[in-house]
């Protein structure tokens, strides 16, 4: 097995200096994944994620979100995040700087690389998918399915993969079902797992902790979930042959 390598850096969205983090295997990797995370930004459990994704054989780099690293003040996370939805367009090119860092730092083609979100992060990659990103997979794992810009027909590019809690209090079954309205309407390729009694949060097992009752962890939705973006990584990357280092 080849070592990882990791590297920290900063890129930009226009004035904004943002952080980046970056995992992935010594020799060529199978794949490029953008990793979003949740409302907080970029945590250690994001970067864990990395690092588990390159021992796998990927590419993967933990994008920020306000270019203030981690906040630990939910009321100040909500404050900016809720600023930073206010412009719809530029909500959407904020990642879409993140995905031309991944595209340059991983010398990946489009029809290699994925965009995973967790939580605001799932949210993000699907405003990814809505705004026509040309590239090979979005999975949101228990992520916002609202939209102020639903997806017209044929405008989604990327095949999408949607892990949620059914009883996720923030994103309630009328917002799920307009999401699949949506998705029929664009043409998107989607898949939805659902998990019975699961609330919000369920792939963080620091939810437990939380005095939230939206937000708990749940190991077998955790596992199922992670188990569903890999079969779909291996359906969509493994039968592509990398192209050739030097």
């Amino acid at each position: 097995m080849s070592s990882i390598e990791v590297q920290q850096f900063t890129y930009r969205h226009g004035d904004i200096e943002l952080s980046g983090y970056m995992a992935q295997p010594s020799r060529y990797p199978r794949a490029a994944i953008l990793i979003v995370p949740t409302i907080a930004g970029p945590t250690k459990i994001m970067f864990e994620r990395a690092r588990w994704l390159a021992s796998l054989g990927y590419s993967a780099m933990v994008c920020d979100i306000y270019g203030r690293g981690p906040i630990e003040d939910m009321r100040e996370a909500r404050r900016l995040a809720d600023e930073l939805r206010g412009d719809a367009e530029y909500y959407r090119d904020r990642f879409r700087c993140a995905l031309a860092e991944l595209r340059t730092r991983s010398k990946m083609g489009n029809d290699r690389i994925a965009a995973i979100g967790y939580c605001m992060g799932g949210e993000i990659v699907l405003e990814m998918a809505r705004g026509g990103e040309d590239i090979a997979l979005v999975v949101s794992f228990h992520g916002l399915l609202a939209t102020p810009l639903p997806a017209k027909r044929g405008t989604i590019k990327a095949r999408i993969l949607v892990c949620h809690g059914r009883a996720d209090p923030l994103v309630p079954p009328k917002q799920v079902r307009t999401f699949l309205e949506e998705m029929d309407i664009s043409g998107a390729d989607c898949h939805m797992h659902i998990y019975s009694g699961v609330v919000h949060g369920f792939t963080d097992r620091a939810s437990n902790t939380k005095s939230m009752e939206a937000v708990k962890y749940n190991g077998s939705a955790d596992r199922q979930s992670k188990a569903a973006m890999l079969s779909m990584f291996d359906e969509i990357f493994e039968n592509k042959k990398a192209p050739d280092p030097y």
